[in-house]
C-alpha cells in the first residue's frame, strides 16, 4: 500500500495503523517537511516528489502496489495565499501526476486526504458532506481541485476511491512522531512553553462566542485508522460514498485550547493577540455522522488526551 507524504505527521501514523492492521506499507515522500526518521526501518521508503510521475510509477510497479493513501500536499491555508504558485504546484499538479502514475501502473483504488477547508466559512452549525465548497485560501482551492480530478478519473471506472475531509489534527500516537509545522496551533503554543515565549492567538475579534476561531480538533491516531478502514473497504469492493467528513461534531476555540495547554502543563501563561491569518475561516464545524456508519469513526481521545500526548512527545 504506497503512502504518499508518508514521512510527515500524519502520514507515519498511517504507515504504523497499515502496520497494525496487517497491510505492508511503501512511503512516498520528498521531506520537505517530513522526517526520514519517522518512517519505521522495516517499511520501504523513497525519497521522491509526487511530480515525478516517472518515478512514482517505477515505484507502484517494482512494489507490486495495490492501492494509495495520498496525503503529500503543502497543506499551510494561511501561507498558501502568499505562495499560491507552490500551493497549486504541490497540491494539484501534484495529484495529477500521482493519478497518471496510478493509471500507467494500474493502481486503481484510492483514498485521499483531503481538507474541511474546501467548505471555507460555512454559516451552518454542522458541515456536512452535501454543505456547498467555497474554499477560501489557494491551499482549500487546491484540494477541492484534486478532489474533482479524482472523480473525473472515477467516472471512467478507472478508479474507485474515496475522500476524507477534515481540519485541525493534533496529538501523538508515539513518542516519536509529533506534528514539527511551524504553522500548526499546538506546536506553536508547545513550542513557545519550551522556549518561555508566550504562545500566540491569531485574531481574538471573530464572530465567535470568545472571539477566537473555532474549529474541529482530532486526535491524529483516530484519523489514521480511518483511513485505513476506508482502504480495506476499497480493497473488499466494498461501495463507499465520495466523500466523509472527518468531525467531532463539537467544536473547541484556540483559547479553550489555550486553557488546556495551561492545565495539562501546568504552566500559567497569557496568550499574545496578534493579527488574524489570511486565509482562516472563523469556524469550521463538522458532522461525523456518515464517517461513523461506514468507517468506524469515532472521537477515541479527548481533548487532554490530545494535548498530554502532543506535549509528550513534543518535549521529549
Amino acid at each position: 500500500m504506497l503512502v504518499t507524504g508518508g514521512a510527515g505527521y500524519i502520514g507515519s501514523h498511517v504507515v504504523r495503523a497499515l502496520q497494525a492492521a496487517g497491510l505492508a506499507p511503501v512511503v512516498v515522500d520528498n521531506l520537505s517537511t517530513g522526517h526520514a526518521s519517522f518512517v519505521p526501518a522495516a517499511v520501504s521508503f523513497h525519497q521522491i516528489d509526487v511530480l515525478d510521475t516517472d518515478a512514482l510509477t517505477s515505484v507502484m510497479e517494482s512494489e507490486s502496489v495495490a492501492a494509495v493513501i495520498h496525503l503529500a500536499a503543502y497543506k499551510y491555508a494561511g501561507v498558501s495565499v502568499t505562495r499560491p504558485i507552490h500551493t497549486w504546484q504541490q497540491n494539484a499538479q501534484g495529484t495529477i501526476s500521482l493519478l497518471a502514475a496510478m493509471e500507467r501502473a494500474s493502481v486503481g483504488k484510492l483514498v485521499f486526504s483531503s481538507t474541511a477547508a474546501v467548505y471555507g466559512t460555512a454559516d451552518i452549525p454542522l458541515v456536512l458532506e452535501t454543505t456547498p465548497t467555497h474554499p477560501e485560501s489557494p491551499y482549500g482551492e487546491t484540494k477541492l481541485a484534486a478532489e474533482r480530478m479524482i472523480a473525473d478519473l472515477g467516472a471512467t471506472g478507472a478508479l474507485a476511491y474515496t475522500n476524507l475531509r477534515y481540519f485541525n489534527v493534533v496529538g501523538s500516537g508515539a513518542r516519536e512522531l509529533y506534528d514539527s509545522s511551524p504553522h500548526n496551533l499546538f506546536p506553536l503554543v508547545i513550542d513557545a512553553l519550551l522556549e518561555d515565549r508566550q504562545p500566540v492567538i491569531f485574531g481574538d475579534d471573530y464572530p465567535t462566542p470568545d472571539g477566537t476561531c473555532v474549529r474541529d480538533y482530532v486526535h491524529v491516531s483516530d484519523l489514521a485508522d480511518a483511513h485505513v478502514v476506508a482502504l480495506e473497504r476499497l480493497l473488499e469492493d466494498q461501495p463507499l460514498e465520495p466523500v466523509y467528513n472527518l468531525g467531532s461534531g463539537d467544536g473547541v476555540s484556540v483559547r479553550e485550547i489555550m486553557d488546556a495547554v495551561a492545565a495539562v502543563t501546568g504552566i500559567g501563561f497569557a496568550p499574545v493577540v496578534a493579527e488574524r491569518r489570511p486565509g482562516d475561516p472563523p469556524r469550521i464545524v463538522a458532522s461525523g455522522e456518515l464517517a461513523a456508519r461506514d468507517l468506524d469513526w469515532k472521537m477515541r481521545h479527548s481533548l487532554e488526551d490530545m494535548v498530554r500526548s502532543a506535549w509528550q512527545a513534543r518535549k521529549d
